[in-house]
């Protein structure tokens, strides 16, 4: 059987998009592939972060992954410092790494311009975490959004580089992206990707919104003057973020929705889409509440997903220090 990973920070909150371009994938995979699923505190700590509200955020999450969908009996829901081998494999890697493959990398580039004199090595190194992450588990596939593409590129490269030096030890894994809802965008301004760490909470529908909430922000939603439901990206990206949305919730194409509000104008379109939200989130928020109200249970599923990333880990690592050199 074939092994899937993916992982999202504990930062800021779990949003629609996030749903519909990784933890929807995820919840299919759980069932097709081996799966491991976990949550990054490292590289959340690549910014300033309050320790406080880190630990919080860890909890939140895997409340919401399990709420979503994802079912420990299933997959390895894990926590990555739990796991030292990620941080061992990331030095080894970053030995392999040339500077200008790190320094060509867009996340890195695009933070780093806008806080130069705050950006830190750890950001600058946590693609090489990101690929030990990935190689670790002998990962096949790696959902991801379009964003992170880059990122799995180069832990492709790395698996190729090293296996060629020292041996075939890695398995070289694949980016899986979504065709559709890969980049959902934020509604305050769809020509940005819709993000957990937006300043406004306008530009997302978190998934632990109230039903109140999720009506104000999509009656709020950036559109066009154009007035009549459409579909097209590049020059009425407003209304087909929403009709996106809409699709991949509803399951219906994106033709489907055009043609049913065929005549009708954004109000209509709005209310419908608001209370197809209004539907889906509901059910997740309260399981989530419900989680977040154990909290034992929880970190015994973390704990329990740790020991057996751990084993893996383990077992993966000694085939690198053999292949290294540096096993006596």
């Amino acid at each position: 059987m074939q092994r899937s990973l993916s992982a999202i920070q504990p930062t800021g909150v779990v949003h629609i998009g996030n749903y519909i371009g990784a933890i929807s994938q995820f919840v299919k995979l759980q069932d097709e592939t081996e799966a491991f699923y976990f949550l990054v505190d490292y590289h959340a700590m690549t910014v300033p972060f309050d320790p406080k509200e880190l630990n919080k955020n860890l909890l939140q999450v895997a409340a919401t992954y399990l709420a979503a969908g994802v079912d420990p009996t299933k997959a390895t829901i894990f926590q990555q410092s739990q796991v030292s081998e990620h941080t061992e494999l990331a030095w080894i890697l970053a030995c392999l790494t040339k500077m200008g493959e790190a320094e060509r990398m867009t996340q890195f580039k695009d933070k780093a311009s806008k806080h130069a004199e705050r950006a830190s090595v750890g950001l600058f190194t946590y693609p090489m975490l990101m690929a030990a992450d990935i190689l670790l588990y002998d990962t096949n596939i790696v959902p991801i959004g379009d964003d992170q593409k880059q990122h799995v590129e180069l832990a492709r490269d790395l698996a190729e580089r090293f296996n060629k030096m020292y041996g075939e030890t890695f398995v070289v894994p694949q980016p899986m992206i979504k065709k559709t809802g890969a980049r959902i965008m934020a509604l305050d301004d769809p020509m940005k990707k819709m993000s957990k760490s937006s300043v406004s909470p306008k530009g997302y529908i978190a998934l632990s919104d109230d039903d109140k909430t999720i009506a104000k922000k999509i009656r709020s939603a950036q559109t066009d003057s154009v007035g009549t439901v459409g579909y097209d990206p590049n020059h009425r990206p407003g209304i087909s973020n929403l009709v996106t949305i809409c699709s991949e919730i509803t399951g219906s194409s994106p033709a489907q929705i055009i043609k049913e509000f065929e005549g009708k104008g954004y109000k209509e379109f709005k209310e419908v889409l608001a209370q197809v939200l209004i539907e889906f989130i509901a059910p997740i928020r309260t399981h989530q509440a419900e989680l977040l109200a154990d909290k034992g249970e929880l970190v015994s599923i973390l704990n329990n997903g740790s020991a057996r990333a751990r084993e893996v880990a383990e077992k993966k690592m000694k085939q690198v220090r053999s292949a290294l050199g540096i096993k006596l």
